[in-house]
């Protein structure tokens, strides 16, 4: 009889924790949200083993939130395990009732594209967030009202991820396709609506840089950080994130536009907030602290504060350093950039030997990269390998630096 008790209650217990999962996740307790969704998910694992026909849609989305959570704590593996189960139960719920489960097969395809990316499987994370779109468009054009802020929010992961394939023409149009439904939806619903326009926006902005607008570039960075003040100002700890990455990517089209004091500044406020976030959660905010460190390095420089702008960069590095240590495939990109930014700086005070030393690496790095992905990292390499040249020369050896010219040519064609 007792065992019978607990297997009734079990379904209600599964919920109680999914719920409470919830509610410490909204609450910043990101250790007990894990602890209770675990719990929850192994209970609809052992209700699912027994009647999978009730159960197995109750698991689907146990595993969703188990995926966040993980991912929540820094676990990108263990993120990535647990999505790609919720997209195998879907698929599988999906082909039985499409009217019921199309919806979160879409939802549980566009998070398995983001973990995909977050392991740096670009193509995988693409082929992924297509098929998504292609749901949400299905569904969106019966009951737009209904689907067409997940089509806007699986479009702007689009656009991300055919800039990441190097598709800058198919990134902006995506980009610009999330920015017009969101900007209609704000329109209409400003308080529900205007946070995921400020990030497509900010989204856009690096699409249009992208492809030389730099002015339209500017203009919706600048309206992305308007509006994330204003969201943060009110609930920083929900847009804090956000408003961090739009400051960095504000920084960055200020100064392509040559407003460097202003590049400065955001840049500042964007390092200021990640060093913030990254104190709490290092696992998780460490790779944007990262990426805002190099960016501001390279706008101090901008305005002659060459140690500043080595100091910076140097910390930067020891962040990418120490993330490629643990996730070279993720991470390594990233890394090689910096170490290219780090052999500028060096250069820029003396340093001609460790500018050498950094340079070298960036080029191993990028050869690396580009005998992977060439259509990707090629333009890195010869960039790197021009790099290399001048160090080269600076350092008296001409008949060195000249092949790296060579190299560079033959790279880019």
């Amino acid at each position: 009889m007792g065992d019978r008790i607990d297997t009734m209650l079990n379904p209600d217990l599964a919920a109680s924790l999914s719920g409470l999962s919830r509610q410490l996740s909204d609450a910043g307790d990101h250790d007990g949200a894990l602890e209770a969704i675990q719990k929850a998910a192994k209970l609809y694992s052992e209700l699912a083993a027994q009647r999978p026909d009730v159960y197995n849609s109750d698991l689907a989305m146990s595993l969703i939130n188990l995926s966040n959570c993980l991912y929540d704590v820094g676990d990108r593996d263990g993120a990535l395990q647990a999505i790609q189960k919720a997209v195998t139960l879907y698929k599988e719920l999906a082909s039985e009732r499409p009217d019921l489960f199309k919806a979160d097969l879409a939802g549980s395809l566009n998070n398995l594209s983001n973990c995909l990316s977050d392991v740096g499987d670009r193509d995988g994370a693409l082929q992924t967030i297509q098929e998504a779109v292609s749901f949400r468009r299905e569904l969106a054009a019966e009951r737009p009202d209904v689907f067409n802020p997940d089509l806007a929010s699986s479009l702007t992961n689009l656009s991300d991820c055919l800039s990441a394939v190097g598709d800058r023409d198919g990134a902006l149009r995506a980009g610009q396709e999330a920015v017009t439904i969101r900007r209609e939806l704000a329109g209409k619903r400003p308080d529900l609506y205007n946070p995921g326009l400020a990030n497509s926006l900010s989204n856009l902005s690096g699409r249009l840089n992208a492809v030389g607008d730099r002015d339209g570039a500017l203009h919706a960075g600048q309206e992305a950080v308007t509006m994330l003040r204003k969201l943060a100002g009110k609930r920083p700890d929900l847009y804090n994130p956000d408003l961090a990455r739009s400051l960095s990517n504000l920084s960055n089209r200020l100064g392509a536009l040559g407003d460097h004091d202003g590049a400065v500044q955001a840049g500042q406020d964007a390092v200021t907030l990640r060093r913030e976030l990254a104190g709490k959660r290092p696992d998780v905010f460490n790779p944007d602290l990262a990426t805002s460190l190099n960016n501001l390095s390279a706008q101090l420089g901008c305005v002659g504060d060459r140690d500043g702008a080595l100091r910076t960069i140097q910390e930067a590095v020891a962040l990418r350093r120490e993330l490629a240590g643990k996730r070279p495939d993720v991470f390594n990109p990233d890394l090689a950039a910096s170490l290219n930014n780090l052999s500028g700086c060096l250069s820029a005070v003396g340093e001609r030997d460790g500018a050498l030393q950094a340079i070298q690496e960036a080029v191993t790095l990028f050869r690396a990269l580009a005998a992977q992905r060439p259509s990707v990292f090629n333009p890195d390499l010869a960039m790197s390998l021009r790099n290399l040249a001048n160090s080269l020369d600076a350092a008296g050896s001409p008949d060195e630096a000249a092949a790296a010219r060579q190299s560079a040519a033959a790279v880019t064609g």
